[in-house]
């Protein structure tokens, strides 16, 4: 079959197959052309998936799998399917193959799909098995995750077991599967993970005006990607991430690359990815974007602040998984304790295992607060705020409240240990929030983060 797609197509193309009864492989490839441009335009990119007999209406109840432009084949049988893909009978009726132009060259689009039927006696399609909500925890005490990584489902290149290695050699006690559009990872992590390994199961939607993480849905939940924010689609889907027991967090909400910064804004998400990967220009402005936020929210007496989360969107070599790290204050290393953690904020984020911190507020009463807590105290009570840092060599702290920065310590020693101590009230500090910078050549703090945590809030409520 062979089409053309002129520029400024839709975002979505559906060609139909019929399927017989008694189909029982369905296998497609496809390729389109490439033809040179312009700098500064936009090539060809044309992503693929499928949807079944159950059609391709919002909400997902056809989809069969998403390889975006990862593949150029992919096959479904009842047993078994393409990573990215979902096993399951093959029901005679109207399939459709979804074309995803990304980018569309000025020449336009042409693409060929190959569609073979093969017939065969029906199979069963294996019950699938998911990996365990609960891991061998330490009680009460800080863990540390990374909520965004793709594997060979997707676009990255690496299998869950080999995630699950990486992982525990970050020192990860939990890790997020989000691979782009499908949710057929789900159901390849039970081995992977363990009592050491807790693996929350997610998705991240990739939609046309920015990505979305679902952080620790239900297993099997699939979330559409297939709307724009005039849609007014979203607020729809940010609800059923909820009711699958996830949490709604927008992913590197200010990239540059098509389709990557987030439109939707903030008023349904449950956190915010402002360290994703490397820390970068788009990371900056993030941080900039979410101590404004923070800043506001704190004249609303600390209600309905974002938490930060720091994830590595690691999807190959030489991506490195945990870099960077959320840390967090749960009360087990169950999933329902993880997410609750992430969602109070009681968390910090850091570059590696080898990094750790404590932040407390202490009033002259003795009445103490942590990172995502508040510390309810008249105005001008003396509050002394206190910083515990292991494991950042030569590192600058920062403490940022809602008017900036108003400290800046000298350079930890090269043992990377140190403590901080600032004298404040709440009246000159409605939060205060601690960051680690490298220093740079120059020995400015100006150089990348090592280290942030989430605020916590003085004063009354």
């Amino acid at each position: 079959m062979r089409g053309i797609l002129p520029p400024g197509c839709g975002d979505y193309v559906y060609v139909p197959v019929e399927v017989p009864p008694g189909t029982a492989e369905l296998k497609v490839s496809y390729r389109y052309d490439r033809p040179s441009v312009p700098p500064g335009v936009p090539g060809n990119a044309l992503d693929i998936g499928l949807f079944d007999e159950h059609g391709t209406e919002l909400g997902g109840r056809g989809f069969r799998g998403w390889s975006g432009g990862a593949r150029t084949e992919f096959f479904v049988r009842a047993d078994e399917a393409t990573p990215g893909y979902l096993p399951g009978p093959l029901n005679p009726g109207t399939w459709h193959i979804a074309l995803g132009p990304y980018t569309v060259a000025p020449q336009g689009l042409p693409y060929e799909l190959t569609v073979t039927l093969t017939a065969g006696e029906p199979v069963r399609t294996p019950r699938p098995v998911y990996p365990p909500a609960r891991g061998r925890g330490r009680g009460r005490a800080w863990y540390r995750g990374d909520c965004h990584l793709h594997s060979w489902h997707s676009d990255g290149r690496r299998t869950p077991a080999g995630i699950a290695d990486l992982a525990r050699a970050a020192g990860l006690d939990f890790l997020g599967s989000s691979d782009h559009n499908t949710n057929a990872a789900h159901a390849h992590w039970a081995d992977a993970a363990g009592d050491d390994l807790l693996v929350l199961l997610g998705e991240e939607a990739t939609t046309r005006n920015g990505h979305v993480l679902a952080v620790g849905t239900e297993p099997g939940t699939f979330i559409d990607w297939r709307y724009r924010a005039r849609d007014h689609h979203w607020s729809r889907f940010a609800r059923e991430i909820r009711r699958a027991g996830g949490l709604v967090v927008p992913a590197h909400p200010y990239a540059d690359c098509i389709g990557c910064a987030w439109r939707f804004g903030f008023g349904e998400a449950d956190a915010i990815e402002v360290w994703n990967g490397p820390w970068t220009p788009d990371d900056e402005v993030a941080l900039t974007a979410w101590d404004g936020r923070l800043a506001a929210a704190a004249g609303r007496g600390g209600r309905a602040w974002l938490p930060a989360m720091g994830n590595s969107d690691a999807h190959r070599a030489p991506d490195v998984i945990g870099h960077p790290q959320t840390v967090v204050l749960a009360d087990d290393l169950t999933r329902e304790a993880i997410l609750a953690g992430l969602r109070a904020g009681r968390s910090y984020v850091t570059e590696s295992k080898n990094l750790s911190l404590a932040l407390t507020a202490t009033a002259r009463s003795g009445e103490q607060a942590g990172i995502g807590e508040r510390l309810a105290l008249a105005a001008d009570t003396p509050v002394i705020l206190r910083l515990e840092v292991i494991g950042a060599p030569r590192c600058q702290v920062r403490l940022v409240t809602d008017q900036g920065t108003l400290f800046t310590s000298d350079p930890l020693p090269v043992s990377g240990k140190g403590t901080v101590e600032w004298h404040t009230t709440p009246a000159h500090a409605a939060h205060v929030r601690a960051e680690l910078r490298h220093t740079t050549a120059l020995g400015t703090a100006a150089g990348a983060m090592a280290a942030f945590t989430n605020p916590l809030f003085l004063g009354s409520t």
